[in-house]
């Protein structure tokens, strides 16, 4: 296997100055730096990136917990994290929650050494948050956050499901229903809390055996659907918590022979760009940024990463309406 060594006697440099081409090449005067760098290509040499990390201090890695890819807004935001993590020369190490298996994630990280961890897998009272604080670790929560309040980037999910139920009821809708996931965790809490706070204000009536609280699996969200088709008098309207909730719905709704808007209308939250495809136009509640989540948490965890900085990080996205041809008014 080539050495630096090697690179260095090929190049006619010393080993120190391979070692600054390797780890600080802006630092390298051009010729120098040239010539390094066709020694390292004629021999093929690939640098040790543990010995380098030993030196540096530094892995150049990034744990990501992130929530299933049947979400599209994971696969935005994982795409977004990635992408920005490579450009500012980080790996990210990428894994998968689905909720139950969070204690055997927190610990395989903990074991492997990484200069920051992102993650959307908090839970409101989640024991693993004071970890990764003792941990010394920077890192940053997107989309959820934990009850400390602390080092997250999220949107205004009380707000948002203040809007999609505001925005239904102002169509005329009073047999809402809502359907979400676990109030575990803070993205479903603020929203069911902002739509019953929707409700109270306009004066709507919320019955209990509209409200569902479900695992957000196609298998459980099915079983919702069969529920409402049973109903003796049912919604003219749908809460989404999500827009995969959303998608799922109208999915079950057209197959079913329903015609969305005209039989039901569905409104979810999240924005994401699925929803603004031509042949589904959700109508639902996003930030009103153009920068995700996903990408302005890893730019502020970078930052920490960089400069060292330890300041506690709290930022909550206003959102809007984006209102398409999923929901109308109820004649």
């Amino acid at each position: 296997m080539v050495s630096s060594k090697d690179v260095a006697k090929y190049a006619g440099v010393s080993q120190t100055t391979v070692s600054r081409v390797v780890n600080t090449p802006h630092l390298v005067k051009k010729p120098t730096l040239q010539k390094v760098m066709a020694a390292i290509d004629a021999l093929n040499y690939i640098p040790d990136a543990n010995a380098r990390s030993l030196v540096q201090k530094r892995t150049h890695t990034i744990a990501l917990i992130s929530g299933p890819l049947s979400n599209p807004f994971f696969v935005e935001t994982t795409t977004a994290i990635v992408n920005v993590a490579n450009a500012n020369g980080f790996r990210i190490n990428v894994h998968f929650s689905n909720d139950q298996n969070l204690a055997e994630l927190y610990n395989v990280i903990f074991e492997n050494k990484v200069d920051g961890i992102i993650l959307s897998s908090i839970l409101l009272d989640d024991p693993a948050f004071e970890k990764l604080e003792k941990s010394g670790i920077p890192f940053i929560t997107f989309n959820r956050k934990h009850k400390s309040d602390k080092y997250f980037v999220e949107m205004d999910n009380v707000q948002a499901g203040y809007l999609s139920a505001e925005h239904l009821l102002s169509l005329g809708h009073e047999n809402l229903c809502w359907i979400g996931g676990p109030l575990e965790m803070s993205t479903f809490k603020g929203r069911y809390d902002g739509f019953l706070k929707a409700a109270e204000k306009l004066e709507a009536q919320v019955k209990p055996e509209r409200i569902f609280i479900t695992d957000t699996s196609a298998e459980d969200l099915y079983q919702t659907f069969l529920t409402l088709e049973s109903m003796a008098e049912k919604p003219t309207a749908i809460i989404s918590a999500t827009d995969a909730i959303a998608l799922h719905m109208m999915d079950f709704y057209i197959s079913a022979g329903y015609r969305v808007p005209e039989d039901i209308s569905i409104i979810g939250i999240d924005n994401v760009a699925t929803s603004r495809h031509a042949s589904i136009q959700l109508t639902t509640v996003g930030i009103s940024s153009t920068v995700g989540l996903g990408q302005l948490a890893i730019e502020k965890l970078i930052h920490m990463i960089q400069q060292k900085n330890s300041s506690c990080i709290r930022i909550t996205e206003n959102v809007r309406l984006f209102e398409r041809n999923t929901t109308l008014e109820r004649k």
